[in-house]
């Protein structure tokens, strides 16, 4: 019970004190080794049908974070940061269904009959949805990586912040990236220089409604 008591309160913790944080120390430096174990806390975030669409570039070379930085609407972020976590979406994770209920297999989580069935329907289902509704599928997953990796950065005592304003067009012209993945959202990672300002929420009661819909018509 004791542990459980901890456990709780840590995580209360990063999640109440997490900040949009835009300012950063630009000298701190985060090792290859330190993101990879973030990007492995990350992809264990749930997905549809578990295809796990998401894809990362991760920018820390600091030529390319100045090449980043107009198209990122010349956020300072985009330079100062340890590094710049691009989030991709696959709209066409389906085609990846073998491999990944093959190793489910393998480890034992599902027997040949489950496997097969599974991966028959994932195929046949993902590949007859419209463009549109694959990509809405990948965006809905990107959010969910996106999140679960900004709180395990905040875990381990770094700082980030979602970025939405840049341009997707230029972004993916710089990094060749195929028309099939799309852009979710970049990530600045690092060091605070400077915290994120406290914000406020709604109150619970005009957000949540509950068995029926009562807001604003």
């Amino acid at each position: 019970m004791t542990t459980e008591l901890k456990v709780g309160q840590e995580f209360k913790k990063v999640i109440s004190e997490r900040r949009s944080v835009r300012k950063y120390d630009s000298s701190w430096k985060i090792s290859k080794k330190e993101i990879e174990e973030l990007l492995n806390e990350a992809i264990l975030a749930p997905s549809s049908s578990n295809l796990q669409p998401w894809r990362f570039i991760v920018i820390n070379d600091q030529s390319l974070q100045e090449k980043l930085l107009p198209i990122a609407y010349n956020q300072q972020q985009a330079v100062d940061a340890s590094a710049i976590i691009a989030v991709l979406g696959d709209t066409e994770a389906y085609r990846n269904v073998h491999t990944i209920y093959d190793k489910a297999q393998a480890e034992g989580f599902i027997t040949p009959e489950i496997k097969e069935t599974m991966v028959n329907n994932t195929w046949n289902n993902y590949s007859s949805f419209s463009p549109e509704r694959r990509r809405n599928i990948a965006l809905i997953d990107g959010g969910l990586i996106s999140m679960q990796l900004m709180l395990a950065a905040k875990a381990k005592g770094y700082d980030t912040v979602p970025m939405g304003g840049y341009d997707p067009v230029a972004f993916r012209e710089l990094f060749q990236i195929p028309e099939r993945y799309v852009p979710v959202m970049l990530i600045a990672l690092g060091k605070a220089a400077a915290e994120g300002r406290p914000t406020t929420r709604l109150p619970l009661e005009q957000v949540t409604y509950w068995n029926e819909f009562q807001g604003e018509k």
